[in-house]
């Protein structure tokens, strides 16, 4: 469940939350509409009938990561999408533990169909992913008028604070306008 510190079925959770609430029946982050949701389990059960909610995440993920970097992709930062390399491999050889267990997770699935209006941080507290802890360091970030991004207070050290922090920051958006939220990795020697 451990990786570098962090819970990889966490770190999943919180990127199936962030990228449902960014397609385009959400917040219109990303270019996909409703693939998290009703529209992509049509489209994709047919040819993926065991593993579609998946592929379907598998899909918005990149739509998301490539949407952030074209926004804001300093060197040496980390972003929800774009995490440490030790990080994302053991993230990418997880993925199919999560495909050979893939009926688990369909309820968690079918709660981010259809989302509601709810915020970014009420969704992720309703779905008992972020805490008071977390939600009291999201509303201490600041974003300057006009930043498209906002940076973490600290560096990134790899923790589950830290990808809440990461996630919870994209609420600082507003509908059709991303905030990448970011922090650098921490310095190596």
């Amino acid at each position: 469940m451990m990786a570098c510190g962090i819970d990889l079925d966490l770190l999943l959770r919180l990127r199936l939350v962030v990228a449902r609430f960014g397609e385009m029946d959400g917040a219109r982050w990303w270019n996909s509409r409703g693939q998290l949701g009703k529209r992509g389990v049509t489209t994709l059960r047919r040819g993926f009938p065991r593993t579609h909610r998946f592929a379907q995440a598998r899909s918005v993920f990149t739509l998301a990561a490539h949407r952030c970097d074209e926004i804001y992709n300093p060197l040496g930062s980390v972003t929800l999408w774009r995490l440490p390399a030790t990080i994302e491999e053991e993230f990418d050889a997880r993925w199919e533990q999560w495909l050979d267990h893939a009926e688990t997770w369909s309820p968690f699935f079918e709660q981010l169909a259809s989302p509601g209006d709810r915020s970014l941080a009420e969704t992720l507290g309703s779905l008992g992913l972020v805490g008071a802890k977390d939600l009291a360091a999201a509303e201490k970030l600041s974003r300057p008028a006009e930043a498209r991004a906002v940076k973490l207070p600290a560096a990134f050290s790899g923790t589950d604070d830290d990808v809440r922090l990461l996630a919870l920051g994209f609420g600082h958006g507003e509908i059709g306008n991303l905030v990448v939220p970011f922090a650098y990795e921490l310095a190596t020697t």
